[in-house]
């Protein structure tokens, strides 16, 4: 048995430790521990704050997801105060959500996982002329046919599309390979690229995902131009409590929406199209087909075919509140709920139902920490995020110093991530859990798909064909959760441009609200006041939770989707989403475990960067940074 050690596992958000305990005769992974190696604090920052700037501070959680946080974060105090936004705060709200979700799928899988499949080095080893016939053969095989509604079509041809040329890609590979021969790889460099996984695609294939890793490094960024014109800049965009800062006028050129800025909205959103359906999902399942069909590579499934949940999202129109029902009546995708057993098969598997009031039940969803870097007042009892304590209590490794870790303390204490669960049980959450709920509930006959949700089974079931297996086969599997990913990406980009048109039309119709201030004054709420609020993220179920007193913040807590994925074991529930996930995968070569990273890539992990601590009067008393090399930046997972 050897023990490996990945610290720190790079290209994610935030600081992670990983732990593999490998056969190496068989190459089996014998136990696996996932830590979060800081902590971030910002529950405790909160506290006896406004709550109308929570927002603010949450969206700084996490650098990468920006706005998923404060939209979680207004959602939450207006479910607590019974404030119903207008029509096209809720419009601009989802276009804001599912062009950050079309952003960061895409950046997942060109900038922080790809490389766990495709190599520079291979691609030298590609004949360019085959590279660029190669591309039009993909685009053609891996075609779905699937689209969304248009009540607008603007789109007059590709905002992007790959090109398909020998001298274009010989002059791609000529700067890579200026780049390998000079011994400084850059932003390829220290990887294993001697792995033997590397040599299972043809060098073709890897030509040509890193020509477009570097073309969606550029493009990239014009994904989320809505931000700047809903939200005034990204990261981080502007939110306000009771809807959106952003006027509309169609006549005033000065106005934050008119008709010039629309038009810049609107080229984004198609752009976001363009670049899914033509470079990622060809891309991800040509990569995975050869990965599944010719090479039989199902494993890291973890917990995705045994326990996987969702919150569901994206309102068709206004709701009045989230903890009263009223909020998941109007959702376009109704993932919300559990599914247990997928790996069974869709029809045996077992789903159960989430309402509003389940939020804010005490049984069934709590946190737990005993494996944790915390202390709850009650040793051993889990807590319900309304009533959740933030507590540090860092008592280092089972071997080496505080400061200088050799192994992790499996048996106590190893992680700044607390472990949230459902009814005692451990769940994933994510894309893939997202597509296993909505899949199993329109197959079981529990409802009629939406435009959106029928999308996602065709999308399941075309995937099913091109791999010749079934969903419950390649579904609960590293391929399956990066594929669900960027499966999810094209509705995405498709929702964006349904609430953009939806707005639209609103707009014509002479509705021109974006915020309802009625209750926006402390003297019009509550004394005490209480609510939760949801949001799909692009990485998972996203939870935040408010308790409000005297017109101020009593506590706050989140539960983010790395916080169920990345959480530590529980004695009584298992390992987590990470943990069962190596578990479940064979490593080739124990000191250089590839498919580690592979599997944990799989989930996008979101973790905390670095905690700044503050006294009452606001000088600082500590920076803890766990990577020296990298300054603090939020981080969502602890």
């Amino acid at each position: 048995m050897k023990r490996v050690v990945v610290d720190p596992v790079t290209r994610i958000e935030g600081h992670l430790r990983v732990e593999v305990t490998v056969d190496e005769a068989t190459g089996k992974v014998q136990d696996a521990l996932s830590s979060g190696t800081a902590w971030r604090g910002i529950e405790i920052i909160l506290k006896d704050r406004d709550p109308r700037d929570a927002w603010a501070f949450t969206q700084r959680f996490c650098g990468v997801c920006t706005t998923t946080h404060a939209l979680a974060s207004v959602r939450t105090v207006e479910d607590a105060l019974g404030i119903e936004i207008p029509k096209n705060a809720n419009y601009i709200r989802n276009q804001m959500a599912s062009s950050l979700a079309v952003q960061d799928h895409l950046i997942h899988f060109y900038h922080l996982h790809a490389l766990d499949w495709v190599s520079p080095v291979e691609a030298l080893k590609a004949d360019p002329g085959a590279t660029a016939s190669l591309q039009n053969a993909i685009l053609a095989k891996y075609d779905l046919g699937l689209s969304g509604p248009f009540d607008f079509n603007t789109d007059a041809y590709p905002k992007e599309f790959p090109r398909a040329t020998p001298a274009y890609f010989k002059a791609i590979q000529a700067k890579v390979k200026a780049l390998v021969e000079s011994g400084q790889l850059g932003i390829f460099a220290a990887h294993w690229w001697d792995h033997p996984d590397y040599s299972l695609l043809p060098p073709e294939v890897h030509l040509m995902a890193v020509t477009h890793y570097l073309t969606m490094l550029d493009r990239q960024r014009e994904l989320v131009t809505g931000h700047v014109v809903y939200g005034g800049k990204n990261p981080h965009p502007q939110y306000i409590v009771g809807g959106m800062p952003c006027a509309i006028s169609m006549n005033d050129m000065n106005a934050p929406i008119n008709t010039a800025r629309l038009g810049v909205v609107d080229v984004a959103v198609n752009l976001g199209i363009s670049a899914v359906n033509y470079f990622y999902l060809p891309d991800l399942l040509a990569i995975g087909d050869i990965y599944v069909t010719k090479h039989k590579m199902v494993d890291g499934g973890g917990l995705a075919g045994k326990c996987v949940l969702g919150y569901g999202d994206y309102p068709e129109d206004s709701y009045t509140g989230i903890a009263n029902g009223d909020f998941h009546k109007r959702l376009l995708l109704r993932c919300q709920g559990v599914v247990e057993n997928f790996a069974a098969g869709v029809m045996a598997a077992k789903f159960t139902n989430l309402e509003g009031k389940d939020y804010v039940d005490p049984e069934i969803i709590t946190e737990n920490i005993e494996h944790s870097w915390y202390s709850y007042p009650q040793a051993g009892k889990a807590l319900h995020p309304l009533a959740g304590v933030t507590a540090p209590n860092y008592t280092g490794p089972k071997e080496g110093t505080k400061t200088n870790w050799k192994y992790l303390d499996e048996k106590g204490k190893y992680s700044w991530i607390k472990t949230p669960m459902w009814r005692g049980k451990m769940a994933e959450v994510g894309p893939l859990a997202r597509y296993i709920v909505t899949y199993v509930k329109v197959k079981q006959g529990l409802m009629q798909p939406t435009w959106a949700e029928k999308m996602i089974v065709d999308q399941i079931d075309g995937v099913s064909k091109v791999l010749g297996a079934p969903a419950h086969v390649w579904m609960c599997s590293t391929v399956g959760r990066t594929a669900c990913r960027g499966l999810e990406a094209q509705v995405m980009a498709y929702i964006n441009k349904y609430f953009f048109d939806k707005m639209i039309k609103n707009i014509r119709n002479g509705d021109t609200a974006t915020a309802n201030m009625s209750k926006f004054e402390p003297a019009s709420w509550p004394k005490e006041a209480k609510g939760v609020g949801l949001h799909e993220a692009p990485r998972g179920a996203l939870g935040h939770w408010i308790q409000i007193k005297n017109g101020l913040t009593a506590n706050y807590q989140a539960v983010v989707p790395s916080t169920w994925n990345a959480c530590p074991r529980d004695s009584k529930a298992g390992s987590g989403a990470y943990e069962s996930s190596m578990i479940e995968t064979k490593i080739k070569v124990a000191d250089k475990p590839l498919e580690v990273l592979r599997v944990i890539h799989s989930f996008d992990p979101c973790i905390a960067c670095a905690t700044h601590l503050y006294d009452t009067e606001g000088n600082k008393k500590a920076v803890i940074n766990s990577d020296p090399y990298i300054n603090a930046c939020g981080g969502c997972g602890s």
